[in-house]
């Protein structure tokens, strides 16, 4: 079983008013409106016994500008930068601006990310056999590696969206380009042992990607990963009042992506995203009731397994459903198919809200269930699956069809500490409905899930 232990040493947020430091009393109780710029902080450290420390900052510049759009933001620079001793780091730098070209907002992204140990639990949902005694060292009977669900892989990813006025700004039009590229590999043994105790020492022995390499159920021209390069295009229809955190309104959008072969990509595709948010006030400023439902499905040809495990909307790419932003206590990347239901129901309470240090700030806690489902299978060939890795053939061929896909369902309840509406920190705790989807998750982010 992997053993690990998070520990938040210390969350600061700091505000910083420069420029017009002026900010003035609005009309709504003591909010202040923002002016200039503003700033917030999450430093964090953090330990896994398999890892290694963890340690990094994240910080997002805001500024409002004369005030006049707040509480969104005229501009926002985000940034993240982290590492562990075992080698795993982020490195992200993502722009947000909505008045550096008239009626048209701009994201950039520039992200480089290195996974030493990217969950990996198979195709469709419970179709993929999930037994958690192969993590746990102290059986043993079944123990295979506490890493035994796990991958290594690099992935560079760049990108600039925009958004267009149709209808004012609640019909917008979408369109951009997104680069991928993913080195995918095996677990590096060697320094993940590095350190370790005699009797911590993760065992050389195959993984479950190893597996599907050696039978073929990974093709050998995708094993090692690949670059991809997407076009989107799509519609969003936004009449929330507030993007960071809506107290009313709905978001609904239809995004499409391409990876056509013209672009250099060895696997051409064709996706269709479809998304729906609504935020209702049951009571004005302190209790909102928000629910997101989304479908993702692929339209034409073959989606290599390494692009997968995404969950891809109009204003994000995240890893796939199962984790801190999709299904929350559920494993990551559980539930990967070509096509994918969501539904996330939420009750955000905000029961504190003052005024520090002319900085506004905000307490809220929530809570939510989630639930995903694959609903288009990925389709792969079996051919190839042998005897071997102490069990029968027939016995692995049984783990890949394990059992009807069903729902994955999750509970969890949350903390939201809020400044300035926009830098938003997240604790989330999630409690899995099913021990096939694992046990529970603690999370600590920036922003709300949608």
């Amino acid at each position: 079983m992997l053993r690990s232990l998070y520990l938040v040493v210390f969350v600061l947020i700091v505000g910083l008013a420069q420029a017009q430091t002026d900010s003035t009393l609005n009309s709504k109780k003591e909010e202040k409106v923002k002016t200039g710029f503003s700033m917030g902080g999450v430093p964090a450290l953090a330990y896994d016994s398999d890892l290694g420390f963890l340690y990094g900052v994240i910080l997002n510049f805001y500024h409002y500008g004369d005030g006049s759009n707040y509480p969104n933001y005229n501009h926002s620079l985000y940034m993240e930068w982290s590492r562990t001793t075992k080698g795993s780091g982020k490195n992200i730098l993502e722009y947000d601006t909505r008045t550096l070209i008239p009626k048209t907002r701009l994201k950039a992204e520039f992200s480089y990310l290195t996974e030493q140990a990217l969950d990996f639990y198979g195709y469709n949902g419970y179709n993929a056999y999930f037994n958690s005694d192969f993590l746990n060292i102290d059986d043993t009977t079944n123990y295979i590696s506490r890493l035994y669900y796990r991958h290594d892989r690099k992935m560079l990813r760049t990108g600039v969206n925009l958004e267009g006025q149709i209808l004012g700004k609640k019909l917008r039009w979408l369109g951009g380009i997104t680069f991928n590229g993913v080195e995918i590999g095996s677990l590096d043994l060697d320094r993940l042992n590095k350190g370790k105790d005699q009797n911590e020492l993760l065992p050389d022995t195959a993984t479950l990607y190893d597996k599907y390499v050696a039978w073929g159920i990974i093709p050998s021209d995708q094993k090692d990963g690949g670059n991809v390069t997407v076009l989107n295009a799509g519609l969003v229809f936004d009449t929330r009042d507030i993007d960071s955190s809506p107290n009313k309104g709905i978001w609904s959008e239809i995004l499409f992506q391409a990876a056509p072969d013209f672009l250099g990509n060895k696997y051409s595709y064709t996706r269709l995203m479809l998304a729906h948010r609504q935020y209702i006030s049951l009571i004005n400023k302190k209790l909102v009731f928000a629910y997101r439902v989304s479908y993702h499905t692929k339209l034409s040809g073959e989606i290599p397994f390494y692009m997968l495990p995404f969950y891809v909307s109009s204003n994000t790419i995240k890893d796939g459903l199962g984790g801190s932003k999709t299904l929350r206590g559920i494993l990551r990347n559980r539930v990967v198919g070509d096509g994918l239901g969501l539904a996330n129901v939420e009750f955000r309470w905000t029961f504190f809200r003052t005024v520090i240090a002319n900085q506004n700030l905000s307490l809220v806690l929530s809570g939510f269930g989630d639930m995903g489902k694959v609903i288009d299978p990925y389709d792969f060939d079996k051919s190839g699956v042998t005897a071997g890795y102490g069990f029968t053939k027939e016995e692995n061929l049984a783990m890949l069809n394990n059992g009807p896909e069903k729902l994955h369902i999750s509970y969890e309840a949350g903390l939201h500490i809020a400044l300035n509406t926009n830098f938003i920190i997240a604790v989330d705790y999630g409690l899995a409905g099913s021990p096939d989807d694992g046990k529970s998750g603690l999370y600590i982010a920036l922003n709300y899930i949608f």
